[in-house]
């Protein structure tokens, strides 16, 4: 493969996975919408403000995805760190509560799994940008 093959191949790639970004990303905040995300956290933008995400009553293993636990309450948790007393500890916050996750109908359960898939997608498109500006402004600093 000569030179050119390889950029353009790779010019492909970062094109498919913005395209592909992008689109997850707007279906994320539909999914904010539609699963009243917002009744407790206004706006959409700074969700990414959250250090993690996790999904209570409602499995997220790939060899049960969206089953849900029984006898478990399903939630959005977000998770935030917060300064007490000059120590940084994790805080979690309840973002959606569902009920019995047993009770939830199962294309319920699947939206509420893929807005938290969606958003640890986006979350380590952020991660990887945050890391890319720390090196810039490391290498700045010689």
């Amino acid at each position: 493969m000569s030179s050119f093959e390889r950029l353009k191949a790779l010019t492909e790639q970062i094109s498919t996975h913005e395209i592909s970004r992008k689109k997850s990303l707007k279906r994320l905040e539909e999914l904010f919408m539609l699963l009243d995300i917002g009744k407790k956290h206004e706006d959409f933008g700074s969700i990414f403000e959250y250090k993690a995400m996790n999904l209570s009553g409602i499995s997220l293993d790939p060899l049960n995805l969206a089953q849900p636990k029984q006898k478990r309450y399903a939630q959005i948790i977000a998770i935030e760190y917060v300064d007490d007393r000059g120590v940084k500890r994790a805080k979690n916050l309840n973002l959606a509560y569902f009920g019995r996750a047993e009770n939830i109908e199962p294309q319920k359960r699947r939206l509420i799994v893929e807005f938290i898939l969606r958003w640890r997608y986006e979350k380590s498109f952020k991660n990887v940008e945050h890391y890319d500006g720390m090196i810039t402004q490391l290498q700045e600093l010689e």
